[in-house]
C-alpha cells in the first residue's frame, strides 16, 4: 500500500490512478477516499462530483461494464477488490486505447468522459464505489463495448465464461460498431457582431449564436439551451449602446443584457461546468486612474458602466471564467477608425476628443488572447487584454488614420470632452481607459502594438 498520496498517468489521456495511503490497525483501517484539495494538487482535475453510487457484488467474477456515461468518475473499493478494465471511446487519434489495473483500497481511479469502464470482482462481497460529476437524465444513450472484443482483447482474470455478466452486457457490440463519443462543444453568443465575427474565426469549431437564435437577454431561452453538451461558451453578447443606455428603454436593454444575462451564465456554468469566457470593458472604472489594473475596485460613472460592472461581479461566481476586460474595440463593423475613414475619405476635417487616452483592441487580437488562455490552460480569472503600444488619446488615432488615409493629420482638431459633449445627450465616458496586460503577459501572450495593428487594418479594410 502507498506510503503517500500519489497520482499517476495511463496510457489513454486524462485517464489518472491514485494510489492513496490506508491506515489499518487491529480495528480495521481507514482512508482519505476523496480529497480535493490533496488531489487537485497533484493534478487531478477539479471535476465537481455531484453524485456517490455504490455497487454490492455478491459473488467473485461479477463483471460489469463497458459502459461509456458521458460524464467523469472517480472510481474506487471500499471493499475486496476488483480488476479494472478501461477502454477509450472518444473520437480522435486515442479511440480503443486501454488500460488494466487492479484495485483495491488502496488504489482509485479518475476516469474522464468517454471513456469506458467496466471491473470483474475478485473476491466475495466486493463493494464498488464511484462519486460522477452529473446526474443521470432520461433517453441519455452513449456507447457501449463488447466484454470480449477481440480488438481490444482484456486480459480478464476470470474468464468471462465463467463470470457473472448480465444479458445486455453479452450483447454490446464490438469496436468497429461503436459510434465514438463526440467531445463537448464550444459556443459563441452574440457571434453577429464585430468580437463575435473575430471569435468565430479564431474558434472555426465553435457553433456560432445569433442574438435571433439565442438571446442571452431572454431567461426561458437560456434555461432551455442544452448547456450539458458545452464545455466552453464564449460570450460575445452585450448591449454597448453607450448613450442609448441612459434612456428609460436602454436601461432595461442594457441590465437585461449586460447582468442579468451573464448572471444567469454563471450559473449555468456552476450547474453545468463549462468553463464561461465573458467580455467586460473599461467603463467598470471611473477613469481617475491613468492605467487599470485587473484588481481595481469597480467604479462605472454610467448606466453602461454600471451594468457591465454587474455582469462582472456576477460571471466572478462560476467556478471556471474568463473574464476579459477590453476597451477601445475596433472590428468587422462599424467603429471609430471606419468613421475616420469615412471623414478622411469625404475631405471632411473633424474635432476629436483629445483628452480621453486608452490603447485600441482589435476585435482579432481579443480573439487571439481568448485562444491563448483557453489553450495554454491559464488560471481562471479576470484578465486585462487590449493591443500594447503607447497609450493614446482619440485624436491621436484620428491624425493616425488620416496619415494613412492619405490626408494632412493638422486636418484633425483637439477638442475637450466638454466641448465635445456640449449641446449632446451623452453618457459619461472614462477619462483614461489604458488596461495594465502585465498579467496577460504572464500567461506567456504577447499583445501586438496597437499602431501596427491599425496600419494593416487600414489598408486591409475598404472604407465605408
Amino acid at each position: 500500500m502507498a506510503d503517500d498520496l500519489t497520482v499517476e498517468t495511463t496510457p489513454v489521456p486524462g485517464l489518472l490512478v491514485v494510489r492513496m495511503p490506508v491506515h489499518a490497525d487491529d480495528r480495521g483501517w481507514f482512508k482519505e477516499n476523496w480529497q480535493r484539495e490533496k488531489m487537485v494538487a497533484l493534478g487531478l482535475p477539479d471535476f465537481g462530483p455531484v453524485q456517490n453510487n455504490v455497487a454490492f457484488n455478491a459473488r467473485r467474477g461479477a463483471t460489469r461494464g463497458i459502459h461509456t456515461e458521458p460524464w467523469d468518475k472517480f472510481v474506487s473499493v471500499a471493499s475486496g477488490r476488483v480488476f479494472g478494465a478501461w477502454v477509450d471511446m472518444r473520437e480522435g487519434d486515442s479511440f480503443g486505447a486501454t488500460f488494466t489495473i487492479e484495485i483495491d483500497p488502496s488504489v482509485a481511479v479518475f476516469v474522464p468522459r468517454g471513456v469506458g469502464n467496466s471491473y470483474q470482482a475478485l473476491e466475495d462481497g466486493t463493494i464498488y464505489s464511484y462519486l460522477v460529476n452529473d446526474h443521470w437524465r432520461p433517453g441519455t444513450a452513449y456507447p457501449a463495448l463488447d466484454l470480449a472484443d477481440a480488438a481490444v482483447a482484456i486480459p480478464w482474470p476470470i474468464p468471462l465464461t465463467e463470470a457473472d455478466v448480465s444479458y445486455k452486457d453479452r450483447h454490446n457490440p464490438s469496436l468497429g460498431a461503436v459510434t465514438p463519443m463526440q467531445p463537448l462543444r464550444t459556443v459563441i453568443l452574440g457571434a453577429g457582431g464585430q468580437l463575435g465575427r473575430a471569435l468565430a474565426a479564431e474558434f472555426p469549431e465553435a457553433e456560432a449564436l445569433t442574438r435571433e437564435q439565442l438571446d442571452v437577454a431572454d431567461p426561458a431561452a437560456l434555461e432551455a439551451w442544452p448547456w450539458h453538451d458545452y464545455a466552453l461558451v464564449l460570450n460575445a453578447a452585450a448591449w454597448t449602446a453607450v448613450d442609448a443606455a441612459e434612456t428609460a428603454q436602454g436601461r432595461t436593454g442594457a441590465w437585461a443584457a449586460n447582468a442579468s444575462g451573464p448572471a444567469a451564465l454563471a450559473r449555468l456554468a456552476r450547474e453545468h461546468r463549462f468553463t464561461l469566457v465573458h467580455y467586460s470593458t473599461d467603463y467598470v472604472f471611473d477613469g481617475t486612474a491613468t492605467e487599470h489594473t485587473e484588481d481595481e475596485p469597480l467604479s462605472p460613472l454610467g448606466v453602461y458602466g454600471q451594468s457591465k460592472a454587474a455582469g462582472d461581479a456576477a460571471v466572478a461566481t462560476a467556478p471556471r471564467h474568463f473574464l476579459l476586460r477590453t476597451s477601445w474595440v475596433v472590428g468587422d463593423g462599424t467603429n471609430f477608425v471606419r468613421t475616420m475613414q469615412d471623414l478622411a475619405g469625404r475631405g471632411i476635417s473633424p474635432s476629436v476628443v483629445a483628452d480621453q487616452t486608452g490603447r485600441l483592441t482589435f476585435a482579432t487580437e481579443l480573439a487571439r488572447a481568448t485562444r491563448h488562455l483557453v489553450d495554454a490552460g491559464a488560471p481562471y480569472g479576470t484578465y486585462n487584454v487590449s493591443n500594447g503600444g503607447p497609450v493614446t488619446s482619440w485624436a491621436d488615432l484620428a491624425r493616425a488614420v488620416f496619415e494613412l488615409s492619405g490626408r494632412d493629420p493638422a486636418d484633425v482638431t483637439d477638442v475637450t470632452t466638454e466641448e465635445y459633449a456640449a449641446g449632446k445627450d451623452l453618457a459619461p465616458r472614462p477619462r483614461h481607459g489604458a488596461l495594465d496586460l502585465a498579467k496577460l503577459r504572464s500567461t506567456g501572450f504577447d499583445p501586438e502594438d496597437a499602431l501596427d495593428a491599425l496600419k494593416r487594418y487600414c489598408a486591409e479594410s475598404p472604407r465605408p
